[in-house]
């Protein structure tokens, strides 16, 4: 087992069902060993489900998951390679924060007891406490402690960073990319503070409703997302025939969000028309591409279900 490159995750046709909620629906997605993917989604897209059937917490109803190109369910090379950790971690309550990181780096290979350490001090979590009588915030911070000092070739961390403070979001996401640099691995980082963790991210994948909506490289997606502003009519004429995920209009002035990259002659002709192209921030695209309104849904899938 090596957690130099990471693991590569691949799902072939994978649904996942609760009752007659549908969590996921048919999924096929591949996710490059080495990178840091955002996995990105409104409340019940699939986020969550998708984590428990990378760490094998669960099957799926139909479909094939691989880790590392193998099925992770009951594999005792694999699951070990597997760190899931949701919000607030998945600890043992009734245990010193001391006695949990001893009992999670028996289960960890490549735990490493030094950069724990470093992440306890930097978050100032006592060893002595009990991660029941800590706050919401403390809970969080001792997930990512886990998380991280793992260093699993497959990391998966589903809103860990849900009620820190802003410093300490952000000593995160540094101690994140730190340590990636010096030990690469598979991170898949699923969170709703996109504009935050934006600048993470290598690879995007945005679920609505559990189907893959998008999956690519986060470069070449932000280059997709362009705003058009000017006059009302010349607006309307230079996007007329584009995809068009948002329009606000002020007066005689509209600002148009199209999708889709320009080429040299549209932004001549956008120039020439007095418009003003601007980039979109990809959090705002998120917000875009997801919106009820444009894809709609079937009422069978999981709306506002937290999975």
């Amino acid at each position: 087992m090596t957690a130099t490159t990471g693991w590569g995750v691949e799902l072939q046709g994978v649904t996942q069902r609760y009752g007659d909620v549908t969590a996921l629906d048919d999924v096929a997605l591949t996710i490059r060993p080495g990178t840091i993917t955002g996995l990105l989604g409104r409340n019940g897209s699939g986020k969550s489900t998708m984590g428990s059937l990378l760490a094998a917490f669960r099957r799926p109803t139909a479909g094939r998951v691989l880790v590392d190109g193998e099925d992770p369910w009951e594999n005792e090379r694999v699951v070990p390679g597997v760190c899931f950790v949701r919000e607030s971690g998945d600890v043992l309550d009734d245990y010193t924060l001391k006695d949990n990181v001893a009992y999670l780096s028996g289960a960890r290979p490549h735990f490493s007891h030094e950069l724990a350490g470093e992440l306890l001090e930097l978050f100032e979590l006592d060893l002595k406490r009990k991660p029941s009588k800590l706050s919401r915030g403390k809970r969080s911070a001792f997930g990512i402690v886990v998380g991280l000092a793992s260093r699993a070739p497959l990391t998966i961390l589903d809103e860990v960073h849900l009620g820190l403070d802003a410093p300490s979001r952000y000593a995160f996401y540094d101690a994140l990319l730190a340590d990636y640099a010096e030990h690469p691995r598979t991170v898949v980082l699923s969170s709703h503070l996109i504009d935050e963790v934006e600048r993470l991210l290598e690879d995007v994948v945005v679920l609505d409703r559990g189907r893959v909506l998008i999956a690519q490289d986060a470069e070449s997606l932000r280059a997709e997302g362009v705003s058009v502003t000017g006059p009302t009519a010349a607006v309307a004429d230079f996007v007329a025939g584009r995809d068009v995920l948002a329009t606000q209009r002020l007066g005689g002035t509209t600002q148009t969000t199209v999708r889709g990259a320009l080429l040299e002659g549209d932004v001549r002709r956008a120039r020439a028309a007095g418009l003003e192209l601007g980039p979109v921030p990809l959090q705002d695209l998120f917000v875009h591409l997801t919106d009820p309104a444009r894809t709609g849904g079937a009422a069978t899938h999981a709306q506002g279900v937290d999975r």
